[in-house]
């Protein structure tokens, strides 16, 4: 973990899909179609990579005078390439624009990001393809972007950059881990001893019912013994009033 950082320095498919750059598996299919790819940069787009932005979420509308006046408030501009559809000739969303000198570049990529631009929140970042090693892009299952609803999130970039890992310790009793037949055990040992409790609770309160019923019963004849003797008790001093 000691190599680690929010924005990749190598473009590792398996990486980008994680969200803290820490996973060791691939969990769907278009990270084993980057895995599986081999990409290389077009060779015939010409200019400095390390003087070029990558511009995307255009405005399908935006046109490369309006990126150009956009644009040229930073600094000066050598080329601006907006992508378009071979067949259709529309746009497709996404521009590279080279200036020629690194303070422009710097200045366009901290202040241009987030920009709206023909009611379109803009996303500006530095060129990769030919920049970062490793480069696989969207189209072939690899890239930085993503949406959450399609469930191919994409991590390393300024866009979405790695999560800080969290280093959990390693727990030894884990109950689906060591220690867990113990545990099992444990709680079905609990188990019938509880239930042993109950059935010797309900076998004592039996064993009481009677008790309780011949006491109430003696209770009674008590009480009718009594009445029989105040009965003759009040005979006898009638007896002697006569």
């Amino acid at each position: 973990m000691n190599d680690w950082a929010p924005i990749a320095k190598e473009y590792d498919p398996l990486k980008a899909g994680s969200i803290d750059g820490t996973d060791e598996e691939p969990h769907d299919r278009a990270i084993w179609r980057a895995m599986l790819a081999r990409y290389v940069p077009n060779k015939g787009v010409t200019g400095d990579p390390h003087l070029t932005l990558f511009v995307a979420r255009l405005n399908l509308q935006t046109t490369e005078e309006k990126l150009k006046e956009v644009f040229s408030r930073y600094g000066d501009i050598r080329k601006i390439r907006l992508v378009r559809d071979l067949v259709t000739g529309f746009s497709k969303g996404y521009a590279f624009i080279e200036y020629k000198e690194e303070r422009a570049l710097l200045k366009a990529h901290r202040d241009a990001n987030r920009l709206v631009i023909d009611q379109h929140e803009i996303f500006v970042d530095f060129e990769l393809e030919r920049t970062l090693k490793g480069w696989i892009p969207r189209r072939l299952g690899g890239g930085f972007g993503g949406k959450k609803e399609s469930g191919q999130l994409r991590f390393g970039g300024r866009d979405r950059p790695f999560r800080k890992p969290i280093n959990l310790p390693n727990m030894k009793n884990d109950f689906y881990g060591e220690g867990s037949a113990e545990k099992r055990n444990w709680s079905r040992e609990g188990t019938r001893d509880w239930r042993t409790r109950d059935r010797d609770h309900e076998r004592s309160r039996d064993k009481r019912w009677p008790e309780r019923e011949r006491s109430w019963a003696w209770g009674e004849n008590e009480k009718e013994r009594d009445s029989k003797e105040e009965r003759s008790r009040g005979r006898e001093r009638k007896d002697r009033d006569r």
